[in-house]
C-alpha cells in the first residue's frame, strides 16, 4: 500500500493511498460528511465523497483526478481564462441552491462556527484557484472542504470573486488601481452573470471588503493561539486587508453592468 502526499494544503496536508485521500480528521469532519453525502444523494459529482474514516481516525475521500496549482508559480493560465470564471460561477450556484435545504446531523459543526438557519446555504467558503481541479478547460471541481459552512449566498461567492475576478491586491504590494478597472469589472460582470445573480451589486460591493476582513481576523486570531498553520497564512491577511481597502476605494460605477 503506497502513500503519496498531495501537494498543497495549508490546514491539514492530505495523503492518497490507493487511490483515497487519507486527511487528518478535525472536529467538524463529520458534520462536512454529512454535507458531502447530501451532495452526492443530489447527484452532484464535483466535489469528494466522504468515505468514512481509517484505523488511525484520519478522514478518507474520494480523489478527484485532474490537474492542481499545488506549489506553482506563476499559476497556470486557466486561472485567468474566462471560461473557467464563467463555470466556477455556475459551480457556486449549484452548491447553493443543493445545499439552501442540507438539514445538518445533531450537535452540528462547522469551522467557520455558526449554524445553519433560514434562508442560509451551506458555501465551500474556499472555492479559489488553489483549490479548484481542472481537467483541460473543464472546471472538475473543488477540494479541501475543512471551511465549508453556512452563510448567506453573497459571503460565499464574494471570497470566489475576490480571488477569481481578482478583486485581491496584488500580491507584490502594487497599488490595485495599477490593473485595467474596466477588465476587472467586467470579470466581476462575467462571474456573477454565470451564477445568475439578481441582487444588488452596489451591496455585493459592500460584503466583498467585510468578507476580506473576516477571513483577515480568522486567521489573526488563530495565529494568536498558536495555530501554525494560520502563522503561515499571516501574509495572506495582510494581503486580505489591503485587498479590503482597495476594493473599498472602487468607483461605484465599478459594480454596475
Amino acid at each position: 500500500m503506497s502513500e503519496t502526499t498531495l501537494p498543497g494544503g495549508n490546514t491539514t496536508g492530505a495523503s492518497l493511498i490507493d487511490g483515497v485521500v487519507h486527511k487528518r480528521a478535525s472536529p467538524w469532519t463529520a458534520t462536512v460528511h454529512a454535507l458531502l453525502r447530501h451532495l452526492e444523494d443530489a447527484g452532484f459529482e464535483s466535489a469528494p465523497r466522504a468515505l468514512g474514516f481509517d484505523d488511525q481516525g484520519r478522514e478518507m475521500l474520494t480523489y478527484l483526478p485532474g490537474e492542481t496549482i499545488g506549489d506553482r508559480n506563476p499559476w497556470p493560465a486557466w486561472t485567468s481564462a474566462d471560461s473557467m470564471l464563467i463555470q466556477v460561477g455556475r459551480w457556486l450556484r449549484r452548491l447553493h441552491d443543493l445545499t439552501a435545504d442540507f438539514t445538518p446531523p445533531a450537535g452540528e459543526r462547522w469551522f467557520i462556527g455558526g449554524a445553519m438557519g433560514p434562508g442560509m446555504i451551506v458555501g465551500h467558503q474556499d472555492a479559489a484557484p488553489y483549490n479548484a481541479v481542472v481537467d483541460g478547460d473543464r472546471l472538475v471541481g473543488f477540494c479541501d472542504w475543512d471551511i465549508a459552512g453556512p452563510s448567506t449566498r453573497d459571503w460565499d461567492l464574494a471570497f470566489s470573486a475576490l480571488s477569481w475576478v481578482p478583486l485581491a491586491s496584488p500580491p507584490d504590494g502594487t497599488a490595485s488601481g495599477g490593473h485595467d478597472p474596466r477588465e476587472r469589472s467586467r470579470r466581476l460582470h462575467l462571474l456573477l452573470d454565470a451564477y445568475g445573480y439578481d441582487g444588488d451589486r452596489r451591496g455585493f460591493g459592500a460584503v466583498v471588503p467585510q468578507r476580506a476582513r473576516r477571513q483577515a481576523g480568522v486567521i489573526r486570531r488563530m495565529a494568536g493561539e498558536g495555530d501554525p498553520a494560520s502563522v503561515a497564512l499571516l501574509p495572506i491577511a495582510g494581503l486580505l486587508e489591503r485587498s479590503a481597502t482597495d476594493v473599498q476605494a472602487l468607483p461605484e460605477t465599478f459594480w454596475l453592468r
